[in-house]
């Protein structure tokens, strides 16, 4: 018996779709909050200390309150005291990260098994980026990078979760249009981020350790698809991504 083709239909009026994955990088592909980030706070404080003459808790409280203002430190400190970005990034990332990095293993083979273009999309900068998508195994199988340097729009940075920034990325990755040849896929660990990356057209997957229940199943709001614990289940969760299917 010959089966007919499957006359199923994705959200955005095409057939089943080849993925693009745009992965985050930190607590998405390792885990930063066991040391990474305690490490970049530290340095960032400093800089702040040291550039802006402020004591430790002064200049601690001002990397929070850009962080959470404008969704990266350095956005703040650019637009309020003209702080330099590569410097500001290179003193801030200037660290082993080897000695910090705790990941899963086997995401080398993640690499291999997953189908589908993959492309790093990270607040993070890219020579930091780069090492520790070597570090984890992932750097041969990553192909473009669009790392904090690389995201800005009209001459502006706009980081995650920035709408236009994320819309700019379905264009130059040729993702954009009423037909495109495949479907864009955020997997990240930010709520903010995937729910405006749903709002630009990309399928979202929440990253996050207190995941429950099957990871092909649509949870926690209309802007999620897939909520995981471990970027190894996304294999099972490719095929509902594909056709849009919740």
């Amino acid at each position: 018996m010959i089966r007919a083709k499957s006359n199923r239909r994705c959200e955005t009026g095409g057939r089943v779709q080849p993925l693009v994955w745009f992965f985050d990088l930190d607590n998405t592909l390792h885990d930063a909050s066991h040391a990474m980030f305690s490490a970049i706070d530290t340095r960032m404080t400093e800089y702040v200390q040291r550039h802006l003459q402020l004591d430790r808790e002064a200049a601690d409280r001002l990397r929070r309150t850009y962080w959470e203002r404008y969704g990266a430190t350095l956005l703040g400190l650019m637009r309020h005291h003209g702080v330099d970005p590569a410097r500001f990034l290179r003193e801030t990332h200037d660290f082993d990260v080897t000695a910090l990095l705790r990941a899963e293993r086997g995401l080398e083979h993640l690499g291999r098994r997953l189908a589908g273009r993959k492309v790093l999309l990270s607040n993070a900068p890219m020579d930091y980026a780069g090492r520790v998508l070597r570090g984890i195994g992932l750097h041969r199988h990553i192909g473009n990078r669009y790392a904090v340097e690389r995201m800005r729009v009209h001459g502006h940075y706009r980081p995650k979760p920035a709408l236009s920034m994320l819309r700019a990325m379905l264009i130059r990755e040729k993702l954009a249009g009423r037909s495109p040849g495949a479907r864009a896929v955020l997997v990240d660990d930010n709520a903010a981020n995937l729910k405006a990356a749903r709002a630009a057209g990309y399928a979202t997957v929440l990253v996050t350790r207190r995941a429950g229940g099957s990871p092909r199943r649509l949870v926690g709001g209309a802007y999620l698809m897939g909520r995981i614990r471990s970027v190894k289940q996304l294999p099972a969760l490719a095929p509902r991504l594909r056709t849009g299917r919740r």
